[in-house]
């Protein structure tokens, strides 16, 4: 069965989906007392909760260890994350959340599981279940460092 739709729109159904279900995160988020986080903070916070350095952080985003940096003081002023000495190498700086980033993740991951509820609400558990299968099919297994260095985050 073929689309009646142009192969070059599934970019951009796929691309509407995302901003519209980001966009909302970061409404529901504002609400619950974290009007200032923007998306690249949330990709930011995902990175840091992995633990490492500001060159970790860098490399993963994609960005340089000036850029992480910055993103990392961005957080800091904001009060998600701080920098820390190692407890391995009193050379090394390490970033982690704190309690306000640990709770932003977490309210992200709950906000996330109601959107996806209420998305399937509209089209049928079913057809959901069908659509993260294929998607999950069609792309990397674990792409999150590489989609967020793509996006330049």
């Amino acid at each position: 069965m073929s689309s009646s739709r142009p192969g070059n729109q599934l970019p951009f159904l796929l691309l509407a989906t995302f901003r519209s279900l980001i966009d909302e995160l970061h409404v529901r988020l504002a609400e619950r007392g974290h009007p200032d986080l923007r998306p690249s903070h949330g990709f930011a916070i995902q990175m840091v909760s992995r633990g490492g350095s500001v060159s970790d952080l860098g490399r993963r985003l994609g960005v340089s260890k000036q850029a992480a940096s910055k993103t990392v003081a961005g957080l800091e002023g904001l009060g998600y994350a701080r920098r820390v000495a190692s407890v391995t190498d009193q050379r090394q700086v390490e970033v982690q959340l704190t309690p306000r980033g640990v709770e932003a993740l977490t309210l992200s991951g709950e906000i996330l599981n109601e959107l996806r509820e209420e998305c399937a609400a509209v089209v049928g558990e079913r057809e959901m279940a069908t659509v993260e299968d294929a998607l999950a099919r069609l792309g990397p297994h674990d792409a999150t460092e590489q989609f967020l260095g793509w996006l330049g985050t």
